[in-house]
């Protein structure tokens, strides 16, 4: 890649790229509106890579590059899982709520609704089990088309799942042991390509039958 900008924006998306490659040349791009997500910035016409990781594309028009890790840098509109610690309500409960504000050195600003002001499907989440785990992990989670992983548990068993950008993925079922089942097979997938997270799941499905 060589810091060269590149005429076709679709050449580096779900390519590897690194700190200083150049993806996109906005000069080429006449009348398109972009935005851009976590690792990435503006540079007159460039936009350049600032940390390691895949480039990756969500239509209409945004780019970020999504690495695994686990620390969280809020983006305005991701979804996350967020953890009640100091309010009136009960310390320790458990919000699926949409970053509405973020900006450095400053706390983000949450909402339980969406932008059109509906509770949607964002609020209070009750029973269950939350385990963290990577950002990477959570945006496989969270693709289009749906993971091998959650396809293949959503046609065998009945659960709920809530995903946050940040890390943090909610499992609630009719009983502990899908729960269980659920949360290992999420865990499991993360450094298997689709074709093993297939397999993997035949097999815990198989144990669990």
């Amino acid at each position: 890649m060589d810091g060269k900008p590149s005429n076709s924006p679709n050449s580096f998306i779900d390519q590897m790229v690194v700190p200083g490659d150049v993806v996109l040349d906005l000069s080429s791009m006449a009348n398109q509106t972009i935005k851009l997500g976590g690792g990435l910035r503006q540079e007159s016409d460039a936009i350049s890579v600032m940390k390691a990781g895949k480039l990756k594309f969500s239509r209409p028009n945004k780019y970020w590059v999504e690495s695994s890790q686990k620390r969280y840098v809020p983006c305005v509109e991701d979804t996350v899982l967020g953890i009640v610690v100091d309010s009136k309500a009960e310390v320790g409960s458990l919000l699926y709520v949409r970053v509405v504000k973020a900006s450095a050195g400053m706390n983000p600003e949450l909402s339980c609704t969406d932008a059109s002001g509906k509770a949607a499907e964002f609020g209070l989440l009750k029973d269950g089990y939350m385990f963290e785990t990577s950002t990477g992990l959570s945006r496989m989670l969270l693709s289009s088309p749906t993971c091998p992983v959650l396809e293949g548990l959503g046609k065998k068993l009945s659960f709920e799942i809530a995903v946050g950008l940040n890390g943090r993925v909610w499992v609630n079922a009719g009983s502990p042991s899908t729960v269980i089942l659920v949360a290992n097979a999420i865990m499991n997938s993360e450094s298997l390509s689709n074709t093993k997270q297939k397999i993997m799941v035949e097999k815990l499905l198989q144990k669990f039958q």
